[in-house]
Formats: C-alpha cells, structure tokens, sequence
C-alpha cells in the first residue's frame, strides 16, 4: 500500500463554522460532533488499526467511536500566509490546515473515494456535502454524479440535475440549477460560483488552494501520483487480505514468424493493460501464448528438409524460417491448384493427394502429436530459436512476460479429458466421425445461432484451436486461481472467444468464464504473412530510427549533447509506432503511415517526446536540486497559464482510474496532449531564465509536476521518455 501514516484527527476537517446548522449550533457550545466513517478508508490508511465490531467487543479507547467524534478546533488562515510543506503532508492535511469552510464530513462514506491517492476526491466530497446542504439531495446521490467537463473553459466539476433522480411533478430542472446557483455560498473555500447552463451547473476550482494543494502532493508522490494501489485489493476493507490476481495474455506470435506490425498491436495494447492493473494494485502475470503448434509447423519442417540452412538458421532464425515457411506455402498452393485442375479434367488424384505436401505436413504433425522424437526436436529448436529472438524485441518495447507458454503446451490427455466432458454433457456430438458443437441447440434464441457449430475434434482425433483453449484456460485457473483474466486478441477472434466463453460455462463453469473479458482491437492494413509482404517490426523500428536520426542532426549544438544519439533515436522510432497505435480506439483499423508517424508535427510521438524533453531542458537550466524545489513558494503562481496547468495536473489521478473502465490507451494519451499544448503555451508566459528567484523556484516546480505526470502517463503506456534529443 502506497501511503502515508495518518493519524485519526488528520481525517477531520477543523473548521471555525459549517454550513449545517447543526453543526453550527455545536461549534458554538465550544465543539462540535462530526459524523465520520474511519472504518474502511482508515484501515486502507493505517492497516495496524482494526475495526472493532461493535456487537461483539468494547471500543479501544484509542480509537474513537464511529457514530460521533468530538473535535475542538482551532481557527487557521486561508491562503494569506504562504506555508512551506514537507512530504509528510497530505493534500487533505494542506487543505485542512489553510483553508477554512472545508466540508469534509464523511469524506469515507463516498464510493470510491481515496483521498489519499487522488485530491480531487478531496474537492468533490467538499461540493457534495454543500451541495446537500444547498439542494437537499442525498450527498451520496450528488457525489457520483460530479462528472469532469469537456475543457478547462467548460469548468473543472459539472453536476447535471437530471442525474439528481429529482422527484417528478416539480420544477424544471433548468430553473431549479438556476436556485440552487443562487444559494451556492458566495466564499467557499474551494470553488467559485457555479456558472449555469440549461441543467447543468459548472464549477470552476478557485486557483490558489489548488496550486497549493497539487503541486506539493505531485512533488511528494513523484512516480506513484496518479496511480491507486487500493483499487486491487481484495477487500480495501480488510487490506491483509491481499491483492486480486490477474492474468494478461497477449501478443502471442506464430513460433518461426517474424514479428510484424500486425503483432504489435496485441503486444502494445497488452503491455499498457499490464501496467495499468500493476498501477491499480493487482497481481499481474503476464503470459505469452505461443502459437507454436499445429499442422503448419509440419509443413515448416518439410521446408527446412528440402532447403533450409543450418548456418543461416543460428543466425537469423526468424527471417530465414520465415522465408522456407513462404517457399513452401507457395509451392504447396501451386500443387493443390494442380491438383484440382486434373480432378477436373476427370484424372484419379489419390495417390498425388496421398503424397501432397499438405498431406505430408499433416503426416508430420501426427508424429508431433505422437512424441515422435526427432520430429518434436525439429519442433523443438525452433520454437527455442524463435523465444530467443523475440525477447529481443520486447526488451526494446519495454515489455516483460512471466511465463512463455503456447499451444504445445496443452496436453493431449487434459484435451481428451475435456472431450469426454463435452460428449457426457452432451454439449458436443458426433458429425460425419468429428466432434462439433450446435451452440443453436443448446444457447436459445439468436445467442445461439450466431454462436455457429464449431469442431471440438477432427475425424483423424486431433484437437483443434477451441479445444486447446477450453483445457488450457481450465488449467490456467487452477494453477493461479485468478480473480480476472484478459485475451488481448483481434477482433477477427471475436467470435471463437465468445465460443470459448461460453463452452466454459456450459461444462459448469461459469463462474470462471465470468472473470474471463476479451481485449479486441482491429488491424493494422496492408500485412500479410502467406503472401511474404510482411513489414517486418525490427525493420520498421530500424527505419524510423534511422529517420529520427537524420532529424537530430539538423540541429548539430543539441545532438553534441545526446549521450547516446543511437539509443534516442531508437526510442523516438518506437514511440513513433507505438503512439500511432495507440491514438485511436482499439477497435479501429489503421494504416501504417511511416510519413505521419515520425512527425514532429501533431499529436505523434515524436512530439509527445519532444514536450517531455524540453521540460527536463529547463531543469537543467534552472540548475535548482529538487530540495529547493519542494521549498517554493506556490502562492507566487497566480497567472492563469499555472492554474491551467495545475488544473490539468489535478486531473492525472481521475484520468488513471477511467482508463482502468476504458481499458483504452488512448484515454491517457489523449489527456497528455492535452498536457503538452498547454505547457507549450506557457512558455513565453512562465518563463524561468530572468525571473526573481522565488518567483523562478515556484515555476520550476510547476514545471518539475508537469516533468512527473507527463513521465508517468508515458511510462503506463510504455514509453521510455527521453531527457535530450
């Protein structure tokens, strides 16, 4: 758990009067009773601290009784007197300490609520409970329904009254925002005066408590801003109950193919999902399932007995594999179009069908199935080969995974095991010697029938794809007993997985096919691996670091300063693909554009590159240590450029949690654009060479924040961000 001890009475907020007349009355009589609920978060917080539970034990008197909490408070200034903080200051402990009027009360009650991870939350449990007091609505109703608007001139919060459930018969909504407006408080601590329009009412954050609220929590944070380690916990009530477990299996390539752009898509995608559970918490594995058996790898065999080549085979393997793989599927396809031209012509073809290539490949393959041992060491080889060569591309993509399993790997008895299951079940039956599965007779309705009628086993008894995956998945959760487990495959394999799915659950399983989600995606135009135009990856990331290169050099004086100019261009080229990938949903097809991609022009990634770049280049100019940075004097940022800035800062931790809804990459690349357009815009605003000196600490560790969010929204993604280029 990444946190912060905190003590019970850092939790209250300590106000010289609150909006509840109630607790007006109280405060006063000299003090005042705040409702509160430490339970949950409190422990979240500080897991040496146990609930008691009151029907069964005495309160500690350590601990103070959920239903009332006494507090005297003392009276602090607002934001007249500009206060140093520490990193053991929490943003909920700034803002209690500066501001007064902060209406906290319950601040643990609200769903997914983490104070300590996330500010924000902060304010909206503040704007819920003095929404309650002004509506009259249920602040647990309010809460949730604080949504983020669509640009920081729309405001920072929005509240729609519709989403209020408002009783019908009443006032039109549009008139009763136009109220609640009115009786909003003219000096709340943290927000202005809602702007109303239609329904809707806007809330703008008063800049100066934001700024000192933000940064300081960013500058603590560092790396772990944004991310909410809460959110896997298998009960955030009980947290030494430990983390939700979940399995990430994605990129998974064809054994003996080259790794092309069509892969990168299951592995880009993968990777980012693996660091977004890490980032929330979860127990992450990461499985690489190989496609590295079936009839082709005969048919690869054969080629590699007609013409392979030990030597080149050691030196390249993938591409040389690859090319006997093209020679004999094209030499194989010409045989079969002979063939059946003499079918045609009334010729008898047995004894050529008996000898084909095809023929041959499946011949293979049975001894494969059988243990034959020099077929499975043939297999064997370059499978190994092949595992050897790929890490060495997913080391350059900053991708790891915890185990490299595939389809061999399923055993020919668990398969045989799952059959009997299906046959006694009576899920699959017998068709012309196969074995099938009529989903139309067993899923009513049009479930059933676009389910169609896949092969669980062939005529000749070997498995297929469906069956390898129904003992493979099984077996998967009884080795990690996983709370959740992704496929990040395309969306051509929608249908075999909904299959998948649904097979699980007939053979009684549902509770396992429930924890099962399919990551699809579309493709990447203009690939095809039978034809041999393959673009392969390591070529394309070689060109476009070429390309990167060749732009460095323009300018001599920064590339003298490049440490390595091979190893950052080499990034830059890999960020180029990645974020081209990565700018739209997941679902779209693209086409790979080298030309656009290695633009610094729009939203690439040589640009996002260049934004993180030029902010540690005025670090380095600025020559302060982070320890005077953290010093600064933040009340010096009051131009509208640093609270927009800031505001955008704020909003990192609300963006993390959505994406892990989304699962889509481009929600965090979206929001770093954002990101990037605004501090390109204040530079010749903000300025830091020629500032006074205080004023120069406190846009430096604007900036030092926006170096920090940038840089954990690119690593998520999987990004490696570059200082100098």
């Amino acid at each position: 758990m990444l946190s912060l001890p905190v003590r019970p009475s850092a939790l209250l907020p300590c106000l010289p009067r609150s909006r509840s007349l109630l607790l007006h009355r109280r405060f006063l009589a000299g003090t005042r009773t705040l409702h509160s609920s430490f339970g949950p978060h409190f422990q979240t917080l500080n897991p040496s601290i146990r609930k008691p539970n009151p029907s069964t034990e005495k309160l500690s008197p350590s601990i103070p009784s959920r239903s009332s909490i006494t507090v005297t408070c003392n009276r602090y200034n607002s934001w007249q007197s500009p206060r140093r903080y520490t990193h053991s200051t929490t943003a909920m402990e700034q803002l209690q300490q500066q501001v007064e009027g902060l209406n906290l009360n319950a601040i643990t009650e609200f769903p997914n609520c983490y104070p300590d991870v996330n500010p924000l939350d902060v304010y909206r449990a503040h704007l819920a409970n003095v929404l309650t007091e002004v509506t009259g609505v249920d602040k647990n109703i309010i809460y949730p329904a604080l949504s983020w608007t669509q640009s920081l001139d729309k405001g920072d919060l929005v509240l729609a009254a519709p989403a209020l459930r408002l009783p019908k018969g009443g006032p039109k909504p549009d008139q009763i925002v136009q109220d609640w407006a009115a009786k909003f408080p003219e000096n709340d601590p943290l927000f202005e005066k809602p702007h109303v329009h239609s329904y809707f009412m806007s809330f703008f954050f008063k800049g100066a408590p934001l700024v000192n609220s933000i940064l300081p929590t960013i500058l603590q944070k560092g790396k772990t801003f944004g991310t909410n380690p809460s959110l896997g916990l298998k009960d955030p009530k009980e947290p030494s109950a430990g983390r939700k477990k979940i399995i990430v299996e994605f990129s998974s390539p064809n054994i003996a193919k080259p790794f092309h752009a069509g892969h990168l898509r299951s592995t880009i995608i993968g990777g980012f999902l693996g660091n977004l559970y890490e980032g929330a918490g979860w127990d992450v594995t990461r499985i690489n399932y190989l496609g590295d058996w079936g009839k082709q790898y005969g048919l690869l065999a054969l080629a590699f007995e007609k013409f392979g080549d030990e030597k080149a085979l050691e030196q390249d393997p993938i591409n040389h594999l690859f090319q006997l793989y093209v020679r004999i599927n094209t030499e194989m396809t010409e045989e079969k179009e002979q063939i059946a031209k003499r079918k045609e012509a009334g010729e008898d073809v047995t004894e050529a069908e008996a000898n084909s290539l095809d023929e041959q490949a499946r011949r293979y393959f049975k001894k494969m199935t059988d243990r034959d041992e020099k077929a499975l060491a043939m297999w064997k080889k370059f499978r190994d080969l092949s595992i050897v060569r790929y890490k060495q591309t997913y080391a350059r993509l900053n991708i790891h995974f915890d185990e490299y399993s595939g389809e061999s790997q399923v055993s020919e008895a668990d398969m045989a095991d799952i059959g009997k299951q299906l046959e006694e079940k009576k899920i699959s039956k017998e068709d012309n010697g196969a074995q099938l599965i009529d989903f139309s007779e067993l899923v009513p309705g049009k479930e059933g029938k676009r389910l169609e009628k896949p092969l669980v086993r062939k005529r000749d008894g070997t498995a297929l794809y469906l069956t390898r995956d129904i003992s493979e998945l099984l077996a998967r959760h009884a080795k990690y007993n996983f709370d959740k487990m992704i496929y990040v495959v395309a969306s051509a394999q929608d249908l075999h997985l909904k299959q998948l799915f649904k097979i699980i659950e007939l053979l009684g399983h549902k509770d396992i096919a429930d924890k099962c989600q399919h990551i699809n995606f579309g493709l990447v135009l203009g690939m095809s691996t039978r034809k041999g135009t393959v673009k392969f990856l390591d070529d394309i990331l070689r060109d476009v670091a070429d390309k990167m290169h060749e732009t460095m050099r323009k300018n001599e004086d920064k590339y003298n300063q490049v440490e390595n100019p091979d190893a950052v261009a080499d990034v830059l080229g890999i960020s180029s693909v990645m974020v081209q990938d990565m700018t739209g949903k997941r679902i779209n097809n693209y086409t790979f554009n080298m030309d656009q991609m290695t633009s610094f022009e729009g939203d690439t990634g040589p640009y996002l590159q260049y934004a993180h770049a030029r902010v540690c280049s005025i670090k380095r100019k600025a020559g302060l240590s982070d320890e005077e940075i953290a010093s600064a004097d933040f009340s010096l940022l009051t131009e509208a450029h640093a609270v927009n800035i800031v505001r955008l800062l704020a909003q990192w931790p609300d963006v993390f949690s959505n994406t892990l809804r989304t699962l889509e990459p481009t929600t965090v690349l979206a929001y770093l654009f954002k990101m990037t357009h605004a501090l390109s815009s204040s530079y010749d605003v903000l300025r830091i060479m020629g500032s006074e000196p205080a004023v120069l600490k406190a846009r430096m560790a604007l900036y030092e924040a926006a170096h920090i969010v940038l840089g954990n929204g690119m690593r998520l993604l999987g990004l490696s961000p570059v200082e100098r280029m």
